[in-house]
C-alpha cells in the first residue's frame, strides 16, 4: 500500500474504504461479512475508512468492528455531519455525540460537513455557532480534522474552499467527471490550499465498470496493458499527485484485493500519452452511450410516491449500454417485485428528488423517458399479476 501526507502530516493509504455499500442481508448490514472485509482491509494497509451519519447501519458496524478487533489506533475514520438536518447548536452536540457513541470511540479523525451545497448554507450554519463549535471539538481533540464533501460546479467549490481554514475536503472526482462537478479545476484549487483532496466516486457508483457500453470493453479487453475496468479508473486518479485518497465501496474479498494491489503498485505522473488517450477513447465511447449520469448515491431518496429512482436509472442505462432484455429484467426485479412497486411511473412530479440530487439530474423529465423505454406491456402486465398473487 502507498500513503500520501494528510495536512497535518499523516500518512493516509491511497486506497480508501468507502462504507456505504456494506452488503446486507434480510435489510441489515451483514457484519460477519462486512468484519472479514474490513478486517483484510487494514491487513492490506488500508487505514482510512468514510462513513456518514445517514449511512444506515455503518456507523455502528464499524464501531463494533474497531472495538472488537482492538484496532481503532490503526485506522482514521471519517464521519460527516448531516448539517441540513441540523436546526441549532444543541443539535449540532447531540448528533456529534450519537456518532461517537455508534463508533465506540472519542473522537473522529476526519469530520466532514455533509454536501456543503453553497456558501449560503456554510453562514446558515455560522450563525448556529458552528465555527465556535468545531473550535472545541479540535481543541478538546474530539475532532483532529475538519472538512467539507461536495457536489456541485467548481465555482462555488472554490469559494467553499477559501470561505473556513478547512483541514482537508471530499469531491466526486473520474475520469467522466474531469471537467464537471468541482472537476480538476477544484482539484487543482484545494491543492494549491494546502488541502488534502479525498475522492468519491472514482467509477461513479460501479458505472465504469458494470455500465460500460460493449465498445468500451472491447477497448479495454485488446489494450496491451491488461488493466481492467477498475484499474484504468484508479490509475487515472493515482497518477494525480493533488489527489490524496480514492474512497472505494468494496462489498468482497475479490474486489479489495484487486483494489490493494493497484494501490500498492499505482504512481503518480507516470501515465503516457497512449494511456491518456485511451482514457479519452473510454470516455467517448461511454458518452455515446449513456442515458442518464446517475451514481447510484440514492441522496434523492425515500421518494413520497415509492419510485425506486436509482434502480430505474441503472436500468435505463443498461438499456442503452448493454442489452434491452436484460435492462428490462433488472427493472422489473427492483421496481415491481416487491411489497410496495416502485416503478418510475408512479411520479407525480413534486421535484423533492431533485432538490436532494448531488449530480443535478433532470430526475423527473428522466423518470418519464426512462417509463417510456422501461414499461412495456409485459411490464404492466406484471405489474397487475404480482400484485394479485403477491409474488413480490
Amino acid at each position: 500500500m502507498q500513503y500520501r501526507k494528510a495536512k497535518d502530516g499523516t500518512d493516509i493509504s491511497i486506497l480508501a474504504y468507502g462504507c456505504m455499500r456494506f452488503s446486507k442481508s434480510n435489510g441489515k448490514i451483514d457484519l460477519a461479512k462486512a468484519e472479514r472485509e474490513v478486517m483484510e482491509a487494514i491487513d492490506l494497509g488500508v487505514n482510512y475508512f468514510d462513513t456518514a451519519y445517514i449511512y444506515s447501519g455503518s456507523e455502528a458496524v464499524i464501531g463494533e468492528i474497531f472495538e472488537r478487533n482492538h484496532c481503532r489506533d490503526r485506522v482514521y475514520i471519517a464521519d460527516k455531519l448531516p448539517h441540513y438536518m441540523i436546526r441549532s447548536r444543541a443539535g449540532l452536540e447531540k448528533t456529534f455525540q450519537e456518532q461517537l457513541r455508534r463508533l465506540r470511540t472519542d473522537y473522529i479523525d476526519f469530520y466532514l460537513m455533509h454536501i456543503l451545497t453553497d456558501i449560503a448554507t456554510w453562514e446558515r450554519l455560522k450563525r448556529l455557532g458552528v465555527e465556535d463549535w468545531i473550535r472545541e471539538k479540535k481543541d478538546s481533540g474530539q475532532i483532529r480534522n475538519i472538512g467539507f464533501s461536495y457536489h456541485g460546479n467548481s465555482n462555488m467549490f472554490c469559494r467553499l474552499a477559501d470561505t473556513y481554514d478547512w483541514d482537508f475536503c471530499m469531491i466526486q472526482y473520474n475520469y467522466l467527471d474531469e471537467f464537471s462537478q468541482a472537476g480538476r479545476t477544484g482539484l487543482t484549487h484545494a491543492h494549491e490550499r494546502g488541502l488534502p483532496v479525498m475522492i468519491m466516486e472514482p467509477l461513479r457508483g460501479g458505472r465504469l465498470v458494470s455500465l460500460l457500453p460493449d465498445s468500451a470493453k472491447r477497448l479495454i479487453e485488446e489494450h496491451e496493458r491488461g488493466y481492467s475496468a477498475a484499474e484504468w479508473s484508479f490509475r487515472w486518479l493515482w497518477n494525480q499527485p493533488e489527489v490524496t485518497t480514492v474512497l472505494s465501496g468494496m462489498n468482497s474479498l475479490e474486489m479489495l484485493r484487486e483494489n490493494a494491489a493497484i494501490a500498492s503498485d499505482a504512481r503518480a505522473e507516470s501515465f503516457t500519452q497512449e494511456d491518456f488517450a485511451m482514457i479519452e477513447s473510454l470516455k467517448t465511447q461511454i458518452n455515446r452511450s449513456m442515458k442518464v449520469g446517475c451514481t447510484g448515491c440514492a441522496y434523492c431518496m425515500p421518494c413520497p410516491k415509492g419510485v425506486d429512482i436509482p434502480g430505474t436509472f441503472s436500468a435505463w442505462n443498461m438499456f442503452y449500454s448493454q442489452d434491452k432484455k436484460s435492462a428490462r429484467r433488472s427493472y422489473m426485479q427492483c421496481t415491481i417485485f416487491r411489497h410496495d412497486p416502485g416503478s418510475a411511473s408512479q411520479c407525480i412530479g413534486c421535484g423533492k428528488c431533485e432538490k436532494h440530487c448531488p449530480q443535478m439530474i433532470e430526475i423527473r423529465k428522466k423518470l418519464k423517458s426512462a417509463a417510456a423505454d422501461l414499461e412495456t406491456p409485459v411490464y404492466k402486465g406484471g405489474k397487475v399479476l404480482i400484485r394479485l398473487f403477491h409474488l413480490w
